[in-house]
């Protein structure tokens, strides 16, 4: 059996991430925004470009995978409608038919917009000499500034938006934008944050200055990276349960410059407005007291705020005993936090090894997680490791009842009955479904495409 190594701990994260966070909503339309909501917001729009394979630039590896990473974060802060863009669907028609005609007639006045972008960019001057910033879509050349979206589109575009806040990420070195004077942004200590998130505002995060390299670690977008960090509540560096797109601008900025080695300088600047985007509501009370939560909903709330902390932490490949402290806070607050079992009992199993707490944790995830296909994946790997093969046979199996088109699962089905269980015909016919599914491992090509052995007269 080979069970998930240390070094694919990304990589599992990243497909539990996609099961649990993928989810949409239907709130009302703009139209219908009456008086205030109930919450901050009516409803949460993100636009998420990526541009990777240019018709007439140069490539930008891995690019559309940033970009649906942050995509997916976005869902999980609770946005309600994430429309992605990628490659063909990011030309300059489609672009502009975004932003003229798209969301002025579904973004209301009591709304959050977000703009990602990743892609080429550049730096020009109009005939006054002043610096204008653009995006280059996917169909135009870099330097074809007629055929690219301009920094002058975008503020009239965000001038003519109704939304309350409005926040630009740009993973790309650039600049050129007019903005107005620093202004005091944060809520924190604040006696009224309800009242200030009514003011409007408009800001923006570029992830570097003009003409930078942006840096890359472990193959990924640094400023990506240090994003997601943020937004998944690394950026709250107070824990008052509070974060702010100035908070996450101030942490992007400062972990970029040091993880770059100086060489990569993100700019944020406030656009129009004194507000700030709210990226996650906490309690007004949690400004001045910072007190416990109390109530059941709150107490949910905190838990799942630490299992964010501690999910950040894994996927960055950070502090793995501090993910493990955090998810134990996360379930003292939720005893039924499945989702938190589950991670719990991988971190058990394969980063801090621990198989009795790893099956404890296990079913535990079992009994409060049985939708996720990972409560009986993870159970199946730890009995595997303990020796207990008919037992982790039958885990994995259900695992597969939950999600059939699990390809892992059918890799891990494939080694186990290949090296622990000595049934060839059952490990050919999990690592062919294996293959089927997209998996490209070599050992499953190798089984499935050896001759049989044959039988002695």
């Amino acid at each position: 059996m080979l069970p998930i190594a240390y070094r694919q701990t990304q990589r599992f994260l990243l497909a539990y991430l996609v099961y649990m966070l993928a989810a949409t909503f239907c709130p009302p339309s703009a139209s219908a925004q009456l008086g205030k909501p109930e919450g901050l917001y009516y409803k949460s729009w993100a636009i998420v470009i990526g541009v990777e394979n240019y018709l007439l630039a140069p490539k930008i590896p891995g690019a559309i995978e940033d970009a649906k990473a942050v995509a997916q974060t976005l869902r999980r802060l609770g946005f309600d409608e994430v429309v992605e863009l990628y490659d063909k669907d990011a030309s300059v028609r489609r672009l502009q038919q975004t932003l003229s005609d798209f969301l002025p007639r579904k973004v209301g006045r009591q709304d959050r917009l977000l703009f990602y972008f990743v892609g080429h960019a550049g730096v020009t001057q109009d005939l006054d000499g002043k610096e204008l910033g653009y995006l280059v879509p996917w169909d135009a050349q870099i330097g074809n500034v007629s055929k690219s979206v301009t920094f002058e589109q975008l503020k009239e575009f965000s001038r003519r938006s109704a939304s309350k806040h409005t926040l630009f990420f740009l993973n790309a070195a650039v600049r050129g934008w007019e903005v107005s004077a620093a202004q005091p942004l944060s809520l924190e200590g604040r006696l009224a944050p309800e009242d200030d998130t009514e003011r409007r505002a408009v800001q923006v995060l570029t992830a570097g200055d003009r003409g930078e390299p942006l840096s890359q670690e472990n193959g990924r977008s640094l400023f990506v990276q240090a994003l997601i960090d943020g937004l998944n509540g690394m950026a709250d560096r107070n824990k008052n349960g509070w974060l702010m797109a100035s908070e996450v601008g101030d942490f992007v900025q400062q972990q970029v410059l040091e993880r770059s080695k100086g060489i990569q300088h993100p700019l944020f600047v406030q656009l129009e407005g004194d507000g700030d985007t709210v990226l996650i509501e906490g309690r007004k009370a949690a400004f001045l007291s910072g007190a416990v939560p109390q109530s059941p909903a709150e107490r949910q709330q905190a838990a799942k705020i630490k299992f964010e902390q501690a999910f950040a932490l894994l996927q960055s490949g950070k502090s793995s005993e501090e993910a493990l402290e955090l998810l134990n806070a996360a379930l003292e607050y939720d005893s039924t936090f499945g989702d938190a079992y589950v991670l719990k009992s991988y971190v058990l199993l394969e980063v801090l090894p621990n198989l009795d707490g790893a099956l404890s944790a296990a079913k535990l995830a079992m009994q409060y997680a049985p939708k996720n296909p990972d409560s009986q994946y993870t159970l199946g790997l730890i009995y595997e490791k303990r020796g207990q093969y008919g037992e982790a046979e039958q885990a994995m199996r259900e695992a597969l009842v939950v999600n059939p088109n699990y390809r892992d699962v059918y890799f891990s089905l494939g080694t186990l009955y290949a090296d622990a269980i000595k049934d060839q015909p059952k490990s050919v016919e999990a690592f062919t479904r294996y293959l089927e599914l997209g998996g490209n491992h070599a050992r499953a090509r190798a089984a499935v495409t050896q001759p049989a052995i044959p039988t002695k007269p």
